[in-house]
């Protein structure tokens, strides 16, 4: 609770000149959901690489002179990224940022001798002068030895891709590592990107569905030999209906049905059912082309294909934390940064409570309600409560809830924890659906989160 009025009559202007001009600071981190551990003396590189984004106007402004111009003395660049596999500065790798306010862990991985099952990511962030900002966590990445070659089942479950979660697609032409292509989207096309991947959700979709703009997802685990439907997380962009099929080797196995699991090699079928041939999703140097697949003269059930059209399948996760560094807040740390899991409302229709679960709490929290502060109760790290106010002091205000940290008197010092003629180029032949939409969204797992040392905006 605000135990001085002078501070708090500072806080309500605070979160008004917010709620006129919203100054947003937001960094996504992108990473996968297993990596592979090295042996001896080699180096397996996590592929893809963990990347950084940083976005929001917040980061152009200064904070000292925001409030009277809007503009930021420093640009982006002189902001500082680390990211590591543990919070020790010996397991960092510096990472710099790039005009695009992005930049990519390239040299990182797991030793033999961490004997760590799980881990997570952690991104120090600095300003050129030595202030942090924070340090970012991802979320958990499973460490596996190799990918599998056995006949998945879904007893590794954890291993299996699911329908509605998001994966990535990378190829390497002969196995070489500096060969390494991404399937992304830019400027609504689709591209074989060496610096940027691209998220897709991955949707199961039924069998005798037909193209069309909008499509029904089916829940379950992807196996080979059935229909989806990739779409770009970001664009919304999404590629045809495709059937995913096994690769060994360059050769595609027809009749295998097992679960694809993490870092299988597949190929993605085309559905055209206004035409006999196999085209299968390829890469031509940058270019994401269709590509006909050669029946095996000597096995029905296996077909042929290029290096360009075996693709690497990968689960990915992606954590964004957004935060205001209010022009008047003090110089610290915005982390460790809550985590909004789940937001309830109980009592009568004359009192109502606000029970919100996550972690990261501490006791000098407070909830608001547009610009009105409400009456908080701190449980645990994990809970805490608030009185709704009255509707009518917040009606005509964007109906949002602010978590702020409202210590009077902190310590400025402390500190929280390739290919042949038989090829298509697919994005000359208006395969790009830009409308496309998932009518089953998939909302599981997107935990918002706030930060503790300044404001978080919760639509509600």
């Amino acid at each position: 609770m605000i135990e001085n009025s002078q501070c708090s009559a500072n806080l309500k202007e605070l979160v008004r000149k917010y709620l006129q001009k919203p100054l947003h600071q937001t960094v996504l981190i992108l990473h996968a959901k297993v990596a592979q551990k090295s042996y001896g003396s080699e180096k397996r590189f996590f592929c893809p690489p963990p990347c950084l984004y940083l976005s929001g106007d917040g980061w152009k402004c200064n904070k000292e002179g925001a409030e009277d111009n809007g503009d930021r003395s420093e640009p982006t660049n002189h902001i500082c990224a680390y990211m590591g596999i543990g919070t020790s500065s010996k397991e960092m790798v510096h990472m710099p940022l790039e005009a695009r306010n992005f930049c990519a862990a390239k040299t990182l991985y797991i030793s033999d001798s961490d004997k760590r099952k799980h881990f997570r990511l952690c991104v120090n962030l600095f300003y050129s002068d030595g202030q942090s900002i924070g340090s970012f966590e991802g979320n958990n990445i499973k460490v596996i030895s190799k990918p599998s070659k056995k006949k998945q089942s879904l007893k590794n479950a954890d291993l299996c891709i699911e329908s509605g979660t998001k994966i990535a697609l990378f190829n390497r032409l002969r196995s070489q590592t500096v060969s390494t292509r991404y399937l992304f989207v830019d400027d609504g096309n689709f591209h074989a990107s060496s610096m940027h991947w691209g998220a897709f959700e991955i949707n199961l979709v039924d069998d005798n569905a037909s193209e069309s703009n909008e499509f029904t997802m089916e829940s379950g685990f992807i196996h080979y030999g059935m229909t989806v439907k990739l779409v770009c997380v970001v664009t919304g962009i999404a590629l045809p209906l495709m059937v995913v099929h096994k690769v060994d080797k360059q050769t595609i196995l027809l009749d295998a049905e097992e679960p694809v699991s993490q870092l299988h090699k597949c190929a993605f079928r085309f559905k055209n059912p206004h035409s006999t041939e196999r085209m299968y999703l390829c890469l031509s140097q940058e270019k994401i082309i269709q590509y006909l697949a050669a029946p095996c003269p000597k096995d029905p059930t296996k077909e042929m294909i290029s290096d360009g059209a075996s693709w690497t399948i990968i689960s990915t996760e992606s954590v964004r934390y957004s935060f205001f560094d209010g022009y008047s807040l003090p110089n610290i740390p915005v982390t460790p940064v809550p985590e909004i899991g789940i937001i309830s409302v109980n009592g009568t229709s004359k009192m109502g409570f606000l029970e919100i679960k996550g972690r990261n709490f501490v006791p000098t929290m407070q909830v608001w309600f547009g610009d009105v502060p409400a009456e908080t109760t701190y449980r645990s790290d994990e809970i805490i409560l608030c009185i709704v106010p009255d509707v009518n002091l917040f009606a005509t205000t964007p109906a949002y809830v602010f978590i702020s940290d409202h210590d009077p008197d902190p310590d400025p010092d402390s500190s929280n924890n390739d290919n042949n003629n038989n090829t298509n180029n697919i994005n000359n032949n208006n395969f790009n659906d830009n409308n496309s939409n998932n009518n089953n969204n998939n909302s599981n797992n997107n935990n918002s989160r706030a930060n503790g040392r300044s404001l978080k905006k919760l639509e509600v």
